[in-house]
């Protein structure tokens, strides 16, 4: 007995062309609203110290987390030359200084996100002390570097000389913030989370023209022009900073005629040399830098041919002073000696006051919601094109029944 199927294509189509409709009825019907992925915004800050310039571009999404910006570093140039108050007697150099740095900063910046990026220039100890010295030149630097920045399609905020008490808060901020203090990533919760057992670090900072120490006092600070006071990821902080103008490294032995570079790097240069940064008990520390100072220059010289003499020259001379203001000025000792970590990066990030300055400032861009568009559940949205395709497929096969028969 034969069976004649194109007496059931019309039954087939119908039944299919239904049930295609019914499930794209129910799939307009659970469309629901579905957020994108949050910007990305992004920030530059020039670190312009005493001994050289810095320029530094961040990154952070939009809808940040308790208000602060989880921030991360996308790119450090340093500007070649020396710091921007050297060129007192010709500030127009010191604008063409930045140009190379800016011109990077622009590659990795989407084109048209970079009209809203704000761009901030803080000037440091070296700028502080020309003007006390001389503030029409100082202004005049300023200015200048103002000028170049703004010919670039960048959001320019403005150049300033920061505090030393702003120099040593933020660069608190950062890091507390590159070690977890204030908020970390929760794979568990897939957030970000503030640590239930953070601890609190303080910060020292030695430069070429300042020196700063930050941190959390066991009692109330008396004196309120040495407080600082931040709300990071939803939380309160208040600070002690202090900042010694003219003691940072270059300042106090200037009658060396010592330059070094400096945002928290004097400390970890010139341990970093002595092999002095893994946490070696002070005795030890103590021992090599007089063992260091004992040598004559030839056997300096021939042990390190690599290393340029002015640097080398310098060495003993700055490990004593840095030595000096730990344990003379900061009092610490062969006991709290141990709780003093000497570094220049953590987390692949430059140790300075430039990210602890972004952080505080993205508390200040209003958070974006994000981007939402109409959508519907990926398994919904696959069974209607199945149905459709499916439909598609069975009028193609009952028309070649039907023509073919």
């Amino acid at each position: 007995m034969s069976i004649d199927l194109r007496r059931y294509i019309p039954a087939i189509l119908v039944a299919l062309a239904v049930s295609s409709s019914i499930v794209l009825v129910l799939s307009l019907v659970r469309i629901q609203n579905v957020s994108l992925p949050p910007n990305n915004k992004y920030g530059m800050v020039f670190d312009a110290g005493s001994s050289h310039t810095s320029l530094f571009v961040y990154q952070w999404t939009s809808d940040k987390t308790n208000d602060t910006g989880v921030v991360s570093q996308m790119l450090s140039c340093n500007v070649q030359g020396s710091g921007i108050s050297s060129y007192a007697n010709d500030p127009p150099k010191a604008g063409e200084s930045l140009r190379s740095c800016l011109e990077d900063a622009l590659k990795v910046i989407p084109d048209e996100r970079q009209r809203e990026v704000p761009v901030y220039l803080g000037a440091t100890a070296g700028m502080r002390l020309l003007s006390m010295q001389n503030k029409s030149a100082a202004d005049q630097v300023l200015n200048e570097v103002a000028k170049t920045i703004q010919q670039y399609p960048m959001n320019f905020h403005g150049a300033r000389i920061i505090t030393g008490e702003e120099e040593g808060a933020y660069g608190w901020i950062t890091i507390n913030y590159l070690l977890d203090s204030f908020t970390k990533y929760s794979p568990k919760q897939r957030d970000w989370i503030h640590p239930q057992s953070a601890k609190i670090l303080g910060a020292l900072d030695l430069g070429g023209a300042s020196t700063q120490i930050s941190f959390i006092p066991i009692g109330p600070i008396t004196d309120q022009t040495k407080a600082s006071k931040f709300m990071l990821y939803g939380f309160n902080y208040t600070i002690y900073t202090h900042s010694y103008l003219c003691y940072g490294q270059n300042q106090a032995l200037k009658q060396l005629i010592l330059k070094i570079t400096e945002a928290f790097s004097a400390f970890y240069y010139t341990f970093s040399f002595l092999n002095l940064t893994r946490g070696q008990p002070l005795a030890i520390v103590e021992d090599t830098v007089q063992k260091f100072c004992a040598r004559n220059w030839t056997d300096l010289k021939s042990s390190y041919p690599k290393e340029k003499e002015q640097r080398l020259r310098e060495y003993c001379a700055n490990a004593n002073y840095i030595l000096a203001l730990l344990l003379d000025a900061y009092k610490f000792n062969q006991t709290s000696w141990s709780s003093i970590r000497f570094q220049m990066k953590a987390a692949d990030t430059d140790i300075g006051w430039a990210l602890g300055y972004v952080l505080n400032l993205t508390n200040m861009i209003p958070a974006e919601a994000p981007e939402q568009v109409k959508g519907q559940q990926r398994g919904l949205w696959a069974a209607t094109i199945f149905f459709i395709v499916l439909t598609l497929a069975f009028c193609l096969v009952g028309l070649l029944i039907r023509f073919l028969g």
